[in-house]
């Protein structure tokens, strides 16, 4: 991640519509849009690959074979430090990791916006 990306706080998910700016020569006559969740319900269908990054670790070969059930393995993180949350491979979020009943899960704290050059 770049020095260029900016923190952008999370939307309200519990309102149903989304407020697109005003467009400029997109819309002329000014009005804000206002858009619902079924506008972009073409989406919805289209698959996307998730990763939730805990932290990384860098090791030879060797060692990797050498790790057996119980070992610990040190990460890059701190405990109670943000992770990583990416969407086809390009970081999108940071986040908790959060316990629901018994399994594992990730809350968003904050959304990233990269700066396109």
């Amino acid at each position: 991640m770049s020095e260029d990306d900016t923190k952008v706080p999370l939307p309200d998910l519990d309102s149903a519509e989304v407020q697109v700016p005003d467009a400029g020569s997109i819309a002329p006559d000014h009005e804000s849009v206002h858009r619902g969740a079924a506008d972009l319900e073409a989406l919805f269908d289209v698959p996307v690959q998730v990763s939730a990054v805990l932290g990384r670790a860098r090791m030879d070969v060797g060692e990797l074979l050498k790790l057996g059930p119980g070992a610990v393995l040190e990460l890059d993180r701190k405990v109670g430090e943000a992770i990583d949350i990416y969407v086809n491979n390009r970081l999108v979020a940071r986040g908790e990791v959060v316990l629901v009943e018994d399994k594992l899960g990730v809350t968003m704290t904050e959304i990233i916006k990269s700066e396109k050059n």
